[in-house]
This record gives C-alpha cells, sequence and structure tokens, in this order.
C-alpha cells in the first residue's frame, strides 16, 4: 500500500507540474492586459487548472450550503486553513472575481512563485511594512468590486482543535470597508492530503461547505474582537456539526 500511495503521489505531482507550465504562458501573457484584468483571467485558468487536476487525480469537489454566495455580492471569505489543498479547492469554492491573500515565502518555489504572485496579494507577517502594503492592495481591490479571501488562522491548524485563533486582520478590513464576511468551512481536505507529508495524499471527496453571511454594518473598528469572536464560533459551531 505505501508503494502504491507514493507511486500515486508521484503521477499527481507531476500532472500538476505539467499543468503548471501549460498555464505558465497563459498567466504571463495576461499581464498586459491591466492589474484587476490579469488578476481576474490568472483565477479563471486556476479554476481550469484545478478542475482538470482534481479529475486527473480522483478528487471529487463538492459544494454545500446552509446559504450559498450570490454571484453578483462581494465578501470577506473567511475559511479553515488545514492543508496545501486548500488553494486547489478555493479555486474551486469561489465564482465571483476575488483575491486570496497569501502568505510571501510561496513566491520562492520556481515557475509555480511566479503565477502565485500574479494571483495573490502576498502579505510577510513578520514585517510591518509589507503588512501595511498588504492592506492597502486588500482595500484597493475591495474598492474595485472584488470580493477577498483570507484564512484567518494565518498557518496550518496543527492543534486538536477545530481552530486555531483567529488574526485580526480579515475582521478590521471588514469594518472598515463594511463587507459583509462569509465563512466557509473545508471538511476534508487534511485527510486528502496531510500537511506532514506531501506524500500522504490520496484520492477522495473534497468537501466545502458555505455558512450564512455576517454583516458588518453597525461595527466599529472598536469592536474587532467582537466580530472576529463571531466569526469563529459559527465556524467552530459549523465543522462539529
Amino acid at each position: 500500500m505505501k508503494i502504491l500511495r507514493i507511486t500515486y503521489c508521484i503521477y499527481a505531482y507531476l500532472i500538476f507540474i505539467l499543468l503548471m507550465f501549460i498555464a505558465f504562458p497563459l498567466v504571463m501573457c495576461s499581464l498586459l492586459f491591466g492589474e484587476k484584468a490579469s488578476g481576474n483571467f490568472v483565477y479563471k485558468v486556476a479554476k481550469v487548472w484545478a478542475r482538470i487536476w482534481y479529475l486527473l487525480i480522483g478528487i471529487r469537489h463538492q459544494s454545500t450550503a446552509e446559504d450559498f454566495p450570490h454571484a453578483d455580492k462581494q465578501y470577506i471569505f473567511v475559511a479553515n486553513h488545514i492543508s496545501y489543498l486548500d488553494i486547489p479547492t478555493t479555486m474551486l469554492a469561489i465564482s465571483q472575481p476575488y483575491r486570496v491573500l497569501g502568505k510571501h515565502d510561496i513566491v520562492k518555489i520556481p515557475i509555480f512563485g511566479l503565477i502565485y504572485k500574479a494571483a495573490v496579494i502576498l502579505v510577510d507577517r513578520s514585517d510591518m511594512k509589507n503588512r501595511s502594503q498588504s492592506v492597502r492592495e486588500l482595500n484597493a481591490a475591495i474598492n474595485k468590486g472584488i470580493s477577498i479571501l483570507i484564512f484567518p488562522e494565518g498557518t496550518f491548524n496543527e492543534t486538536d482543535q477545530p481552530l486555531k485563533d483567529f488574526y485580526d486582520g480579515a475582521f478590521r478590513l471588514a469594518i472598515q470597508t463594511q463587507t459583509p464576511i462569509k465563512p466557509v468551512l473545508y471538511l476534508d481536505n487534511k485527510k486528502r492530503l496531510h500537511y506532514d507529508s506531501i506524500f500522504s495524499l490520496t484520492p477522495g471527496i473534497s468537501r466545502v461547505v458555505y455558512l450564512p453571511a455576517i454583516s458588518t454594518e453597525g461595527y466599529t473598528t472598536k469592536e474587532v474582537a467582537i466580530l472576529k469572536e463571531k466569526v469563529y464560533k459559527a465556524m467552530e459551531e459549523g465543522l462539529l456539526r
């Protein structure tokens, strides 16, 4: 079984790399059409990439909802972070134009890092100047009618609890821009690909659940902690259900 799993993982990653090289020239060409248009195009390419990859490696994406997001509405999506598969799952989970807030370190990966940099708003939480720049870019995206996806835990949840503590950023941004928060739950990605090993990848289902949107109307920046706790409880209860 171990040999079969390693063989499957090698096959899956080779397919991933092949699709990446096919997508790369499209992404680079899209940079000629302006920041907003090129960003939207990159996400469309990434969605096709993720769909084909999941199909070829036997992972079935499934979206269910207590309240599906409206394609014509703008949200700050917040999701739990449990696996490297969270990114391709995100590509399949969100339909409207959006940007992901992602870790700066990923840009160091050859080829993929260039695609990642073209699509993601980068943040280095250890650098205050970089964090401020990220906030400005997030605000600019929201002002252009683009939704945002943030993993408020910051890094993988390696605890035995449903969620790690949340950072304030997503909730401060939501209040400042008066954008509703849309919690999203990734239920199976840790089973499909555990963060401990890239050779833990397995085929199977990858479920996404959308929780009801949480309005930021009436909140002030002094109430970031209250909003954060409300979203945390909603997501924690959803994961336990």
